[in-house]
């Protein structure tokens, strides 16, 4: 039977994701980045949003992308699974970038007026063009990174030939708790130094978590008999995060890499699986037609956002009120009509949504 908890939690971060890019794009208080502060406020504590759900939002994907490759394999052979995945995360990552994402270099860069800089400096135009493409992955490095992790996860199969999983079914509460340690641990190497999202070995805990621990039913059950506590939890642990680090650039070292983050990710993370898990586990027309949707929201929501930023937030067309909520319905105006129209034109389908031939054919 289909984990309907899963595909709700995937639509709903991905929501999530979207109300916290429109916050980020207009922030004043912690990380640094889109356009900046836009109002006259002298302090803009609605910015608290961005610290309650940051460490977890992403993390809780990437479990879910674990649990969704367990499953994928238990049907495709290593070959197959390879194969869906690099049509699916790889090609609208790379060729997707020089077909259509450097539209959405462009806008970031003209936010910080680097293309007129660039060409004033008489940089030649294909460098220009070059390094739009770098600029406008974007939202797609967790793209990057899931079709890696399910590369290693291929040779990790080879090696380990079952038995982790079945081992991971037994996985009791106290072992559960104590992956806070490993989560902290690993947030400490292989962060990329210039762009802080890339976190190889962070990500890649909770991806491995998702594929060996919690894909398995019966520690979902452990779970969702706590979920309740969990939640409780989580909601003090994001408080917590946020009252320590509020003002703070919470996306860089040292925030990123303290035992604080990670606890607020995991537990975070495990709040929303065994909630979903608990209270989610439902499927009618409006999850299904959100779950079915929600990719294309995630790939093409930032250029609605920072569109409405440079055409009418940085030029000071617009009132800050009406730039905030007009940047929140581009989002969705610009996610789910790009999709829609993207993913009926036969080669834009294919290099920018991984979709080989129809939409009916793509990968839930």
């Amino acid at each position: 039977m289909r984990k309907h908890y899963l595909d709700n939690i995937r639509w709903i971060t991905v929501v999530i994701v979207v109300i916290y890019h429109v916050f980020y794009m207009y922030n004043a208080e912690g990380v640094p980045g889109g356009l900046g502060k836009i109002t006259d406020l002298q302090v803009q504590y609605y910015d608290i949003f961005q610290y309650l759900v940051y460490p977890w939002f992403m993390p809780v994907l990437f479990v879910v992308s674990g649990i969704s490759a367990k499953l994928s394999l238990d049907l495709k052979t290593d070959k197959e699974f390879l194969r869906s995945r690099t049509q699916k995360l790889l090609v609208p990552s790379t060729i997707g970038l020089l077909v259509f994402h450097f539209i959405q270099g462009y806008v970031s860069m003209s936010l910080g007026g680097g293309i007129e800089g660039l060409s004033a400096a008489g940089v030649p135009k294909f460098v220009i063009y070059m390094i739009m493409v770098a600029t406008g992955s974007g939202v797609l490095w967790y793209v990057h990174l899931l079709w890696l992790y399910s590369v290693v996860l291929v040779l990790i199969r080879k090696i380990e030939k079952g038995r982790l999983s079945k081992m991971g079914a037994k996985t009791p509460l106290w072992l559960i708790a104590l992956f806070a340690l490993p989560i902290w641990g690993a947030s400490q190497i292989l962060n990329a130094p210039m762009i802080s999202v890339y976190r190889f070995a962070f990500y890649f805990v909770f991806f491995i978590l998702g594929y060996f621990v919690f894909s398995n039913d019966e520690v979902i059950e452990r779970l969702k008999n706590r979920s309740v506590i969990l939640i409780a939890a989580a909601i003090v642990v994001c408080i917590l995060f946020t009252v320590t680090y509020f003002g703070n650039n919470f996306a860089e070292n040292p925030i990123n890499r303290s035992i604080l983050f990670a606890i607020d990710a995991y537990v975070g993370s495990l709040a929303l699986l065994s909630g979903m898990a608990s209270f989610g586990d439902f499927s009618n027309n409006f999850t299904k037609w959100m779950s079915g949707h929600s990719f294309g929201l995630y790939v093409f929501h930032y250029l609605g956002i920072s569109t409405v930023a440079l055409c009418f937030a940085k030029p000071k067309l617009l009132p800050a009120p009406a730039c905030y909520l007009l940047s929140l319905l581009a989002a969705f105006v610009f996610g789910y009509g790009l999709y829609a129209v993207i993913s009926r034109i036969p080669f834009f389908r294919w290099a920018v949504l991984g979709i080989k031939k129809d939409k009916k054919n793509k990968e839930k």
